[in-house]
């Protein structure tokens, strides 16, 4: 039997394509390599949203050739959106494969191996307007796996790369994706993460056009699965009728991770982020107000051209101001064709370092103080369907996103359980008993 390797590199959308082309490839009559070294096939998932990912990227294309000598490799995702010229370099490479035909990629595999140089296969981004769906069983294996509902951006913010490797937004059909949640809960999965590049615009190029609102009551009311996890939002498109409708139920995680990326007004503005400081203050705090032991996650890009140390310290403050539970800090990375790529005021690198560390403590402690708030009480905990192989406890995912470790007969493996807290593990986990 032919052997693939699947290497995934960036954001969560890519980790969804991933699996499902797995499933695919497994139709196709081919098996995992599951120690990674003798592949007939070897698909490398890219990411090229910042210059370190992009430089993964290259990396990973390199040692998947040296590793995997007599495959067919084949380069696909962001990085082979964007720098398909510098992939058509790299002597080893099959096919070259855009964002637009992600999903022929089984097709292509199916076709007799092919030699000599590289065959790319791109149509422009900017043109497409369907969502193209991958049409496999997912990785059922996954207590929690991911769905992808909505793929493309149409913000442009001036320092993103995302809506030139991925287009403009687009959505899963209504009843495709009821189908694809119910398809999930079926195989035995008790919690989807719904996920996009733009979740918040979900259905508004759907016609008749629906809403990200609109699908989760639709499962919710339906209970078509056990627990549904949003991914990351844009603060404009966390609706108050969204957060009202998270508060009243059992079935939609209490987690919320909001992209920040700078508490400055000004930067807000070069960055063309569409809302102000005061804005993402008075959203979090209604969150909090309405659901007080909900997961509030920030992104925040560090280092934008013209954050002075003034602008800097207005991110700092509101961050330590508001009830977050964790941040993502990110060190703002130059992307050529971009507008910041030639904006002034560059700020130096050992200048971002230090603001990033700063951050990354800030939100340690916030992390820490969210986790120590739930020790003596009780919290509803999904389990993974395999024991920790450190401790050999239970381990698994709160609705309001802390890692929970407990004791635990087998009947407990992917199942939802309360759990009660008996003490912190270490920064970012917890222990507890179960509840019978």
């Amino acid at each position: 039997m032919k052997k693939f390797n699947l290497i995934t590199l960036g954001c969560r959308v890519n980790q969804c394509e991933s699996d499902a082309l797995s499933s695919c490839l497994e139709d196709l009559g081919l098996s995992a390599s599951l120690d990674g070294k003798r592949s007939d096939v070897c698909v490398i998932n890219t990411c090229a949203v910042t210059q370190k990912a992009a430089a993964q990227s290259r990396r990973t294309i390199r040692k998947a050739i040296r590793n995997h000598p007599s495959a067919q490799i084949i380069v696909a995702g962001c990085y082979a959106e964007t720098f398909a010229s510098e992939i058509e370099k790299m002597e080893g490479v099959a096919y070259i494969i855009g964002n637009a035909d992600k999903h022929t990629i089984p097709e292509i595999i199916s076709r007799e191996k092919k030699s000599g140089g590289p065959t790319l296969i791109s149509r422009p981004m900017a043109r497409q307007r369907e969502f193209a769906e991958i049409f496999g069983r997912g990785n059922s294996s996954k207590t929690r796996p991911s769905l992808k509902i909505q793929d493309g951006c149409d913000s442009f913010c001036s320092y993103c790369i995302v809506p030139f490797a991925r287009g403009r937004s687009r959505s899963m059909p209504f009843d495709h994706a009821l189908s694809a949640v119910s398809k999930i809960s079926a195989q035995g999965s008790r919690e989807v993460v719904l996920s996009g590049i733009h979740i918040g615009r979900y259905g508004r190029d759907l016609s008749p056009e629906t809403s990200l609102y609109e699908l989760i009551s639709r499962i919710d009311d339906e209970k078509i699965i056990q627990r549904v996890r949003l991914s990351s939002i844009e603060p404009l498109e966390l609706k108050r009728e969204i957060v009202a409708r998270v508060a009243g139920s059992e079935t939609i995680c209490h987690h919320f991770h909001i992209p920040l990326q700078s508490g400055d007004d000004g930067i807000l503005k070069r960055m063309n982020r569409p809302y102000s400081r005061l804005f993402f203050k008075e959203l979090v705090w209604f969150i909090h107000e309405l659901m007080p032991e909900a997961a509030i996650g920030v992104d925040v890009l560090v280092g934008f051209p013209g954050e002075t140390a003034g602008a800097f310290e207005n991110t700092y403050a509101l961050i330590e101001s508001l009830p977050v539970s964790y941040l993502h800090v990110f060190p703002f990375s130059r992307r050529e064709n971009t507008p910041a790529w030639s904006f002034p005021d560059q700020i130096p690198h050992d200048v971002i370092k230090g603001r990033c560390a700063l951050l990354r403590g800030l939100g340690a402690d916030k992390k820490r103080e969210f986790y120590k708030r739930f020790v003596g009480r009780r919290l509803s905990v999904l389990f993974e369907n395999q024991r920790c192989k450190k401790t050999g406890r239970l381990k698994g995912t709160a609705s309001n996103y802390l890692r929970v470790f407990a004791q635990g007969g087998e009947r407990r493996l992917n199942s939802i359980t309360d759990v009660r807290i008996t003490k912190m593990s270490g920064a970012d986990a917890l222990w507890g008993e179960c509840v019978e």
